[in-house]
């Protein structure tokens, strides 16, 4: 498990997270401008939900922030920069923290769980106090020497409102939740009028609130047309609490050039993601403290020197999927291509089928149930640092069982490869393997099942997802580049 936190200009949200995603407690704060009064209630938060289960903390900070360093450079609303918050949380909490842009954070959620799943290219904004956002290309974070992905200060006017950045009219000041504030008193409406109150006006033909709407989704479309441009995505998120809102007010503002056509959708996780994204992240990095360094104390404007992080004991690539879903192509072009170790359930199970002479189905899943025994046992012999890719369908056994035979084998870190196709398409590909498949493995009798297997099978979700729909080429330089930067980055 790990502590996920999401710092708000508005809230501070805390919650204990699963290796899968799943919020298992949750508490909340109001936030405040003072860094030291932020630190404090942030420290009292994960004091509350601290179990010996926590593995790691991760924190999603608005602002600029560089990952590696662990360092916040600079803030907008809630600025952090001047509290070295990694180091004096982990001094406080005893545990490892990581610490990421609160955007980057939310999409690595949206990523896993939510929306953004399946998608290559992605690029997000998160409506809240202010705008943040984020930029993920070939499953990856686009992150330039560390703070890339500061949309919420593109520049939609000129001659606009100041920024806490220091310019004038970035898109923060215009669509923010802060700037719908702004519009709605400038209109000469009252304080207490909300989003949802200038539909509901808008619809019944109110042109004060219709004049409201294009206000603030004007300039959100510009900048969004924006990093259609640059980025060519095939997917614009928006997040934040007011994310749904925001998407609902484009309605005013649609994209009219044809350069710029992109899907924008909602954010499916809501306010959840920051979190979410801030535990998965911190599971997945677990950096270890930065060490003090006598040089860095005499020399204060001196630029610290990153701790290494720690390299987990052993770690592993789930490629998951049913039979016949494609997982192993998938997972012997990821071995060859990464140069790691290849352990698949089959490749286990049929030399004692060959030589048995087959059996029943029941004779067959027990073997399975062995064969799956002995992949782990074979992991937890193998040297610390060590990356397996292990294919299986994961999903024939109690979920319980993989966190056991994890356990034992000293994984601490997993990535999951999900492989799927129609039912039909699994049923042709079944069929068409029958007679290459040892005495023992179930028949053409099977189909029927593993078409309806297909309408409800789904991924484990423990930790980072890449999703593979074997039915079109496969992106083995996404995947490869996606397993680089979630599982191999410490190798």
């Amino acid at each position: 498990m790990a502590i996920g936190i999401d710092i708000g200009g508005t809230n501070l949200r805390a919650a204990r997270i699963s290796g899968t995603g799943e919020i298992i407690d949750r508490i909340s704060e109001k936030s405040a401008p003072d860094p030291e009064l932020v630190l404090s209630r942030i420290g009292e938060m994960v004091r509350r939900l601290d179990a010996p289960e926590v593995a790691a903390i991760g924190i999603g900070v608005p602002g600029r922030v560089d990952a590696q360093l662990g360092a916040v450079l600079s803030g907008g609303y809630v600025n952090l920069a001047s509290v070295s918050l990694a180091q004096r949380l982990e001094s406080l909490a005893d545990k490892p923290v990581v610490i990421d842009n609160d955007c980057n954070m939310a999409l690595i959620a949206e990523m896993a769980l939510g929306a953004a799943r399946g998608h290559e290219s992605i690029v997000m904004f998160t409506i809240g106090t202010g705008i943040g956002g984020a930029v993920v290309q070939d499953r990856r974070m686009v992150r330039g020497k560390g703070t890339a992905g500061q949309l919420g200060h593109i520049t939609v006017d000129m001659s606009g409102e100041a920024c806490v950045c220091g310019r004038r009219g970035c898109v923060e000041t215009a669509s923010s939740g802060t700037a719908l504030g702004r519009h709605i008193a400038r209109a000469g409406l009252g304080p207490d009028v909300s989003v949802d109150q200038l539909f509901a006006r808008d619809a019944g033909g109110d042109a004060l609130a219709r004049g409201i709407l294009e206000a603030w989704a004007g300039p959100l479309r510009a900048a969004i047309d924006t990093t259609v441009a640059m980025f060519a995505p095939d997917l614009v998120l928006l997040g934040g609490g007011l994310g749904l809102a925001a998407h609902r007010a484009l309605a005013r503002a649609p994209a009219l050039a044809p350069w710029y056509q992109c899907p924008v959708e909602p954010a499916q996780l809501g306010d959840d993601a920051g979190v979410i994204g801030a535990g998965l992240q911190a599971l997945a990095t677990k950096a270890v403290a930065p060490v003090s360094l006598p040089s860095a104390r005499l020399n204060p404007g001196r630029r610290a020197v990153p701790a290494r992080r720690a390299v987990p004991s052993r770690r592993a690539v789930l490629v998951n999927g049913i039979p016949a879903s494609g997982k192993s192509t998938v997972s012997c072009g990821i071995a060859e291509r990464m140069g790691w170790p290849l352990l698949a359930l089959d490749t286990i199970k049929n030399p004692f089928l060959e030589v048995l002479g087959g059996g029943d189905r029941e004779f067959n899943r027990t073997l399975g149930r062995a064969s799956y025994q002995a992949i782990w046992s074979v992991v937890g012999e193998a040297p610390a640092g060590t990356i397996f890719v292990v294919d299986a369908w994961f999903g024939f056994q109690p979920r319980q069982v993989l966190e056991d035979h994890l356990r034992r084998a000293g994984v601490e870190q997993t990535a999951e490869i999900w492989c799927h196709a129609p039912g039909e398409v699994l049923a042709e590909r079944y069929r068409a393997r029958l007679d290459q498949r040892p005495a023992g493995h179930p028949g053409a009798a099977y189909i029927p099942e593993l078409i309806e297997l297909a309408k409800r099978a789904e991924p484990l979700r423990r930790g980072p997802l890449f999703d593979v729909d074997t039915t079109k080429p496969i992106a083995f330089d996404a995947i490869t580049q996606w397993l680089q930067a979630t599982i191999a980055a410490d190798t």
